[in-house]
């Protein structure tokens, strides 16, 4: 049989196969893999049939075996060359290649091998040099079938090749062993390749599998570390660019973190609904994907809140990229027809000019962003030193503060609230003082937001009351007591019933306690806060609307709840811009009261003027320095002791 023939024949007949196989390419590279995989199994393979070869020629003296020795040593070192030299991992070399280069290679060594044992058959060699080289070339396809069993093609045409010519002599020479011999290789061709193609189906079902379960696990790694809301990462995947753009980044490098808040975006899920929510937090999301630098990092960090890093140049850039975010997000957003306006607060820290390593990045742009929103919302701030100062210092009130309570290093102070007409008091405001041991008196605006912010004003607000209800309890049954209140206190559970037990434990009627409230708590949790104005309002406490004209929408939330009282804030009395419009403001507000029959506090009141002034516009009640300051337990009733007494007003209104 012609050699090139029988090749050609072998190689269409197997390549058809090859083609039908629907592996992917993926697949088919990892099996391609396989025949490249431990060369020194090829070069112990070839040592053995070339030493077989050099045996069987030696013994023989046949010059046929010592030119196929020859012909075998340059396959072989060929193929260990190829098999050392060609690395399936480069990019630059195809499957196709990869692949033909063995098959040259193993058909060529495979039809030598089972050539020169035909030829030891042929020139009737001695007995020991047949059955050393029949053996030697059957074994190397049996053997090859296993080894090469991830292309089967390869695999059984090296089985055929090295068959073919001894099946050939065998079929030619024509006795009974011969022919028996024939009968034995033949079957074994189909043998082997059932064997090779169960071991094969085997093998790439494995592969395919691992690479279905990569591809699952690539696709869950993505899924994980991907906000299903705006398609930017989530957490865990701002963690893992943040890593891997530290990895990579030059001593000298510098990275600005920008944390952006959106400004009572609550509203936008209460009235709207979380559908339009999510729409306006995609709209956001797509709206930093414009402005962006390409290489930037934009995470939704939770709720309302983004973070967005990247590399900048300096300080000058990050704030221009700041401005941009700002501007881009603040522009009115357009749903269904409806224009909402979003604000948004950004805190913004650079590497290295103010941390060394992410966290302390992370830190510093959520420190500058608390910042921001503290100074009044919708602006940006970037970090400086003086915020760590000051965070370690609200953590530090923090703590002595919930200590405070529980040594009962706290006071309540009273100032009262007098009518303009008789000078009589006919109200004390509560207030909380704080007299440290160490530190002397901190002022409520140092301890107070700091409360509120870390939940500590629920249990101190509660204190509060129970106290003042027990001290307004010793007072005339004329005179109540008014408590502010914190938004937080109110959205805290059972916020209304301990507020019952206190008066119940005060023995202090319902009617003489006033709850001051101011336009926040409205803004923030509206059916909260309806409830429990309303259940307190149907036990008889009374409600005041604190700060008054400092807010948005004070008439609305006149109408809608049932305020006994308005406090004009102290701005519009002894305030820097109090004129003609402020005069005029209150005699809005004080006409307004008495239309609905509503009590009107003037606060901030230091001076006769100011007293005479906001009496003659109307308002009935006034608070403030002129008549006294906030002054302790006993001295409050020293004053209502006095003023019974005497029927003498403690300060004079006119």
């Amino acid at each position: 049989m012609n050699r090139s023939g029988t090749l050609k024949a072998m190689r269409g007949l197997f390549s058809s196969r090859s083609r039908s196989d629907k592996l992917s390419a993926r697949v088919q590279r990892t099996l391609v893999t396989t025949l490249y995989t431990q060369p020194g199994s090829l070069a112990i393979g070839a040592i053995n049939g070339i030493a077989s070869t050099a045996i069987a020629a030696w013994v023989s003296g046949l010059d046929l075996l010592y030119v196929g020795c020859i012909i075998l040593t340059v396959i072989a070192v060929a193929r260990v060359t190829a098999a050392l030299g060609l690395s399936p991992d480069q990019q630059g070399t195809s499957t196709r290649k990869l692949e033909l280069i063995y098959e040259v290679g193993a058909f060529s060594y495979a039809f030598v091998l089972g050539g020169i044992a035909a030829v030891t058959l042929y020139a009737e060699a001695s007995a020991e040099v047949e059955v050393l080289m029949v053996a030697n070339a059957t074994c190397y396809g049996v053997g090859i079938c296993a080894r090469n069993a991830g292309r089967p093609s390869i695999a059984m045409g090296q089985l055929t090749l090295v068959c073919l010519p001894i099946m050939a002599v065998a079929l030619w020479i024509g006795t009974l062993s011969f022919l028996a011999l024939f009968a034995t290789m033949l079957l074994l061709i189909p043998a082997m390749a059932s064997i090779t193609l169960n071991v094969f189906k085997v093998l790439r079902d494995s592969i395919a599998a691992a690479e279905t379960s990569a591809k699952l696990a690539d696709k869950m790694q993505i899924l994980a570390r991907t906000d299903v809301v705006t398609g930017l990462a989530n957490r865990a995947g701002l963690n893992h660019a943040m890593t891997e753009m530290m990895m990579g980044l030059d001593a000298d490098a510098r990275v600005a973190m920008f944390w952006i808040d959106l400004d009572r975006f609550k509203e936008v899920n209460d009235l709207l609904g979380h559908t339009i929510g999510d729409r306006v937090l995609t709209e956001v999301a797509r709206r930093l994907r414009e402005v962006a630098p390409e290489d930037a990092t934009i995470a939704r960090f939770g709720g309302d809140e983004f973070v967005l890093f990247c590399r900048v140049t300096d300080r000058r850039e990050s704030e221009r990229l700041a401005s941009e975010f700002h501007a881009e997000i603040m522009r009115p957003i357009r749903l269904d027809g409806d224009r909402l306006e979003v604000r948004a607060s950004l805190g913004v820290a650079l590497l290295p000019d103010d941390a060394t390593d992410v966290d302390t990045l992370m830190q510093n742009a959520d420190q500058a962003l608390y910042h921001a929103k503290i100074g009044g919302r919708a602006q940006t701030r970037f970090f400086d030193v003086t915020m760590t100062r000051d965070l370690v210092r609200r953590r530090e009130i923090e703590d002595e503060l919930r200590q405070a309570i529980q040594r009962d290093e706290l006071s309540i102070f009273f100032q009262p609230i007098v009518d303009l007409e008789t000078g009589r008091i006919r109200s004390f405001e509560a207030l909380v003082r704080w007299f440290h041991p160490e530190k002397g008196e901190l002022r409520p605006d140092e301890f107070i937001p700091v409360a509120e912010e870390s939940g500590v004003i629920v249990t101190l607000g509660n204190w509060i009351t129970a106290q003042a209800a027990r001290t307004a309890a010793q007072w005339p049954e004329d005179v109540t007591v008014a408590v502010n209140l914190s938004p937080l206190q109110i959205r805290a559970p059972g916020a209304a019933l301990g507020i019952l037990n206190a008066l119940r434990e005060a023995g202090l009627p319902a009617s003489r306690l006033e709850l001051e409230v101011t336009e926040s708590l409205f803004i923030e949790d509206s059916d909260a806060t309806a409830l429990f104005i309303e259940e307190l309002s149907a036990k008889g406490v009374r409600f005041a609307l604190d700060d008054f004209g400092t807010g948005y929408s004070s008439l609305g939330y006149i109408n809608s709840y049932p305020f006994k009282k308005i406090k004009v804030d102290r701005s519009f009395v002894s305030g820097p811009n109090v004129g003609l419009k402020s005069d005029a403001i209150i005699r809005a507000v004080a006409e307004m009261g008495s239309t609905l029959e509503m009590e009107i506090v003037a606060e901030g009141l230091e001076t006769i003027e100011q007293v005479q002034a906001v009496r003659d516009a109307g308002c009935t009640l006034g608070q403030g320095y002129y008549f006294s300051r906030a002054v302790p337990d006993y001295l409050a009733a020293m004053l209502l002791s006095r003023e019974r007494e005497t029927g003498i007003p403690s300060r004079k209104t006119a």
